[in-house]
C-alpha cells in the first residue's frame, strides 16, 4: 500500500488483464468510524463476525478465506485490488482515525506479501478525478490528510 494517492482507472485496468480480484471501497460522505465500518463491511462483503472495532476489521483482512478471488478458500489472498476512493473527507474529518484505518490496512498488505515480494493484497488509495483536483497555485485539496508518522497502538 501506498500513502501517495494513484490513479484509480489505469490501476483497475491493469489488475483486471492480470486476472485480479477488485473491490471498490467508496468513502465518500463517511464522516466517523461506525460509517467506515459499515462501508468496509458492504464493500468487501466482510463476514458477520466482524465487529465495528478496528481488531476484528485487522482479523478480517488477514483471513480473506471468505472474499471470493482467485484460488478462493483457507489462506486465498492472492489476487486481490482493494482500491479506496473518495477518502479525503474522512482523512480531513477524522485524522486519528484515518491514521489507524491505514495501519489496518498496512499490516493486511504485509501480511499477505508472497515470499518473492509480490502482493497477495494490494490497498490504493485513488487519486482525485481530475474535476477534484485544486486549481494551480491553489494548494492542497481541501480535507487532506497531514502526512504523519504510523501509530503504535490501535485504539478502540
Amino acid at each position: 500500500m501506498t500513502l501517495d494517492p494513484q490513479p484509480l482507472a489505469p490501476a483497475l485496468a491493469a489488475a483486471e488483464a492480470e486476472g485480479r480480484t477488485t473491490v471498490r471501497l467508496d468513502l465518500e460522505g463517511v464522516r466517523g468510524k461506525a460509517e467506515l465500518m459499515r462501508r468496509c463491511g458492504d464493500a468487501l462483503r466482510l463476514p458477520e463476525w466482524v465487529g465495528g472495532n478496528w481488531d476484528a476489521l485487522a482479523d478480517a483482512l488477514r483471513d480473506l478465506s471468505w472474499l471470493p478471488g482467485p484460488g478462493a478458500g483457507a489462506g486465498a489472498g492472492v489476487g486481490r485490488l482493494v482500491a479506496v476512493t473518495s477518502w479525503r473527507g474522512y482523512a480531513g474529518a477524522r485524522p486519528a482515525e484515518w491514521e489507524t484505518f491505514v495501519e489496518v490496512l498496512e499490516e493486511a498488505v504485509d501480511f499477505w506479501r508472497g515470499p518473492e515480494g509480490e502482493p497477495g493484497l494490494t490497498v490504493l488509495l485513488a487519486a482525485p478525478e481530475p474535476e477534484d483536483e485544486p486549481e494551480p497555485g491553489r494548494g492542497p485539496a481541501a480535507g487532506a490528510p497531514p502526512r504523519t508518522p504510523r501509530l503504535k497502538r490501535r485504539r478502540g
